[in-house]
């Protein structure tokens, strides 16, 4: 069958002088790589880019251009790995877009929540000196929604979706809003590799790297001369999770980080110290247990028991909310498929052996 001639298209994008930099990237970093996904042809001469080829492949860019402009003109820094995921957003968006008929729903119609390339653009969480914080894919921009929506969240995912990056953005949040008079962070001791009796210094010297990323995560988001004096306050509290333990916790944004190497009996301690005004969110990662292998993690447990209560949401993740080095979801999701076939292995030889016994 003959194949209808191609739509050749040519346009110019004229961007802000104040942004055009940020969108283009170093050296048209950025602009190569929409033309390398998008199968376009770009050229830029100052603030102007030029897009050559087949129609709805030069409206795919110019959308996305656009977007990469709406986020440089809210201070975000525009990189190659944020390029990429907007062209995975503005893929997904055509998927949806072409499975939709009659008329697009508009704000005050009781349209869905905004997905997408909207979800990429959500509203900034909390900005210092330029750096501004805010969801960056769908996955985390439920997860900011379930946090303001919910009392108890879990959030449960691979390394670098933000999970408690975002969480502790929150909590500031609400600092510094009054709506909560308090923060605390708290996760489990456990050893992945030293003994704590081997390493050097004080029990509390001892801790201290366990609870490093709260600390990493919290001088982002405030000036680094406020922590030590809001830790000294009792205003920002950080510490093991069995410090826990007897106490009801009122007025407070509580998060418990590396939620997966809690028991059963200790996440049900943590998550029954929620007192009056209190809101909590439990992170956590279950492919990185560090318990026996013999000791269920806490998070699965409350995963499957928590389901279904009013007032608790459970967020998932999955590599494609990750917004490190774009080679870190791709490293995910070879370790998944790696898994995946060492336990149908698993599964296979057991199988076999039982075969073999029945015989």
């Amino acid at each position: 069958m003959k194949q209808p001639p191609r739509r050749i298209a040519s346009t110019t994008v004229e961007l802000s002088p104040e942004t055009a930099q940020s969108v283009a990237g170093t050296a048209d970093e950025n602009l190569r790589i929409i033309e390398d996904h998008v199968d376009v042809d770009l050229l830029s001469r100052g603030n102007l880019v030029t897009l050559r080829g087949e129609a709805s492949q030069v409206a795919r860019a110019r959308r996305v251009l656009h977007e990469l402009e709406t986020m440089a003109a809210r201070d975000q820094v525009v990189t190659p790995d944020l390029t990429r995921r907007a062209l995975d957003l503005a893929d997904a968006d055509a998927d949806a877009d072409a499975g939709t008929t009659g008329t697009p729903a508009t704000p005050g119609d009781g349209a869905a929540p905004e997905t997408g390339m909207a979800a990429l653009t959500g509203e900034a969480i909390v900005t210092r000196r330029g750096r501004v914080v805010r969801p960056k894919t769908p996955g985390q921009r439920s997860y900011v929604d379930a946090i303001d929506n919910s009392t108890v969240v879990v959030g449960i995912g691979p390394a670098g979706t933000g999970k408690t990056y975002l969480a502790v953005a929150k909590a500031v949040q609400a600092l510094q809003k009054q709506q909560v008079t308090r923060i605390i962070l708290t996760r489990p001791a456990v050893e992945a590799g030293e003994k704590l009796g081997f390493l050097p210094g004080t029990l509390g010297e001892k801790i201290d790297p366990y609870l490093r990323p709260l600390y990493d995560a919290l001088g982002d988001m405030l000036d680094p001369t406020d922590v030590p004096r809001l830790i000294e306050s009792g205003v920002i509290e950080i510490a093991p999770l069995a410090y826990m333990r007897g106490r009801t916790l009122n007025g407070a944004f509580v998060i418990l980080d590396e939620a997966q190497n809690t028991t059963p009996a200790q996440m049900k301690m943590f998550l029954t110290r929620l007192g009056f005004g209190t809101k909590i969110v439990v992170t956590g990662d279950l492919s990185q247990v560090d318990l026996p292998r013999s000791q269920v993690s806490g998070l699965t447990v409350a995963r499957r028991v928590l389901s279904g209560i009013d007032g608790v949401t459970v967020t998932e993740f999955d590599s494609g909310d990750v917004v490190r080095h774009h080679l870190v979801g791709r490293i995910i999701e070879a370790y998944e498929s790696f898994e995946a076939e060492q336990e149908l292995a698993r599964q296979d030889r057991e199988e076999r052996r039982a075969e073999r016994n029945a015989r």
